[in-house]
């Protein structure tokens, strides 16, 4: 049942090496400047991001719901997201639409005034696959008055269907499918840990998306995540190719380039620390998006939540003291240097004269 996958996804990621192999942050640079010209405590970090306003550019990336443990977190990311003024994401909620039992453990979070919520189902589903109907415009309205949100992420998660003993591995169709329901609503094309590149971003943004959240190579693998299901259900195939392919996709600081095509972009993909974001934002992104990095905190109160948060804003906050950035629109503009393999990466995919 879904609800057994997403209690099983919430386990292996606070137990076991999902991590992929290498975080490209480490190879973005930020230049230091001796004479900063600014008051520390006059940086403003808000930002306006799908006309809400956050205090601080971090959205809480999508986790879970819809399994008996995912009412407790989601209530403490809601309330940790309210607290400090940052955007929040929800799992995949599919299951609370087709199954409305489990509706509570998403609609907790509209006891908390979140400044931007993201709603959220996979584009697997707004087609007809061997195991069920296309999802159209009616169970994606449904989602988002489940929790009120303000934007609809459509999550494109192939990878991690075809390594899924339950995987939805149809994806003709999906581009005018997402299209459809970018028509009568705001959608989020949104990855989860392959990355978008540019040719995919053009497309989306012709469809009429009104962003990316690009969840790029470099935190999370759910190709791992999956690994780890099939080992436990003795799959060997789909074990094997969770193995294989565990570290596939586009480097997260790399998909911000080239997703870049005129619409804001949410990067998530191993941010570890607001320095993380402040990389992110002078690479092109409006904002960090976070996931895993909460989940541990969300499985003990809002108050954890909240000091994390509060510990990422720090950290963004002395980055851009540090840049001489007083707000995030200098930040921007804060040149970033590129080494190591992720330059690699980048003078690769860069057209021959």
């Amino acid at each position: 049942m879904v609800f057994e996958r997403k209690a099983d996804h919430i386990d292996i990621c606070l137990n076991k090496d999902v991590n992929s192999k290498k975080n490209y942050w480490s190879d973005v640079h930020l230049l230091h400047k001796a004479l900063p010209e600014i008051d520390m405590h006059e940086i403003d970090c808000s930002i306006e991001l799908f006309e809400k306003t956050l205090a601080a550019p971090i959205v809480i990336s999508a986790i879970t719901g819809g399994f008996n443990g995912a009412e407790k977190i989601n209530r403490n990311l809601a309330e940790g997201a309210a607290r400090v003024g940052v955007g929040l994401g929800l799992g995949s909620q599919r299951a609370a639409v087709e199954h409305p039992e489990l509706a509570p453990t998403y609609e907790c979070i509209k006891d908390y005034d979140v400044p931007l919520v993201i709603g959220n189902i996979g584009a697997p589903q707004l087609i007809a696959q061997d195991k069920h109907q296309a999802f159209g415009i009616e169970g994606c309205k449904k989602a988002m008055e489940m929790i009120d949100a303000d934007i609809l992420a459509i999550h494109m998660n192939y990878l991690q269907e075809i390594v899924q003993p339950e995987g939805d591995t149809n994806a003709h169709g999906c581009l005018d499918a997402i299209g459809e329901i970018a028509k009568e609503i705001p959608v989020l094309a949104k990855e989860t840990g392959a990355g978008i590149y540019r040719d995919v971003a053009q497309d989306l943004r012709v469809k009429g998306v009104k962003g990316f959240d690009i969840g790029g190579m470099g935190g999370t693998s759910f190709a791992a995540v999956e690994y780890h299901r099939a080992m436990a259900k003795n799959e060997e195939i789909l074990a094997r190719l969770g193995e294989i392919f565990w570290d596939w996709g586009i480097p997260t600081p790399l998909s911000i380039l080239e997703a870049d095509v005129g619409l804001p972009i949410i990067a998530t993909g191993g941010l570890n620390t607001g320095l993380d974001a402040a990389k992110a934002i002078a690479l092109g992104a409006m904002a960090g998006g976070y996931s895993r990095k909460l989940l541990a905190p969300a499985m003990e109160s809002a108050d954890a939540v909240e000091k994390e948060l509060n510990m990422l804003v720090a950290e963004l906050k002395v980055a851009m003291f540090l840049l001489g950035a007083r707000d995030i629109d200098a930040l921007q503009n804060t040149p970033a240097i590129v080494t190591g393999h992720l330059s690699e990466w980048l003078n690769a995919m860069e057209p021959e004269e």
